[in-house]
C-alpha cells in the first residue's frame, strides 16, 4: 500500500467514525451491588455432647483458638446456645453441615442453626 493510498484510507475512515457518533449516547443504567445478607451460626445445647468435643468442634470447624472456643462452650453449656460466628449464606450453611456430620461420625446430637443478622 503506498502512502498516498494509506493516508487517504485512514482519512476516510476517521469521517466514517465522526458520523457514526453523532447523536445521543445511551448509556446502561449502573446496577447497585449490595451487601450480602449475613447470618449468624449458633450452636445449641445438649445434655450428651461432651464439652471437650465442641471444643474440638469450634477450632476446627470455625477456626477458632482454644481459648475462644471454650468460651463459646461455657456460653453454650451455661445459656443453651452460642454464636459460632457471623457469615454469608452459603458459608453459614456449610460449616453447619460440617458440625453435623462430625457430630453424626463421633455419635453425638450436638445440633447447629443459623439465623439471619
Amino acid at each position: 500500500m503506498n502512502r498516498k493510498y494509506y493516508r487517504e484510507y485512514a482519512m476516510e475512515q476517521d469521517n466514517n467514525t465522526n458520523e457514526s457518533l453523532e447523536g445521543e449516547l445511551k448509556l446502561q443504567p449502573e446496577e447497585k451491588v449490595s451487601e450480602p445478607k449475613m447470618y449468624r451460626v449458633i450452636m445449641h445445647n445438649d445434655h450428651y455432647t461432651t464439652m471437650d468435643f465442641v471444643v474440638e468442634v469450634i477450632m476446627k470447624v470455625f477456626n477458632k483458638p482454644a481459648a475462644e472456643a471454650t468460651k463459646i462452650m461455657l456460653d453454650i453449656h451455661k445459656k443453651g446456645m452460642g454464636i459460632c460466628g457471623v457469615y454469608t449464606y452459603d458459608i453459614a450453611v456449610t460449616k453447619i453441615s460440617e458440625v453435623h456430620s462430625m457430630a453424626k461420625k463421633r455419635q453425638f446430637p450436638l445440633k447447629c442453626s443459623y439465623e439471619e443478622v
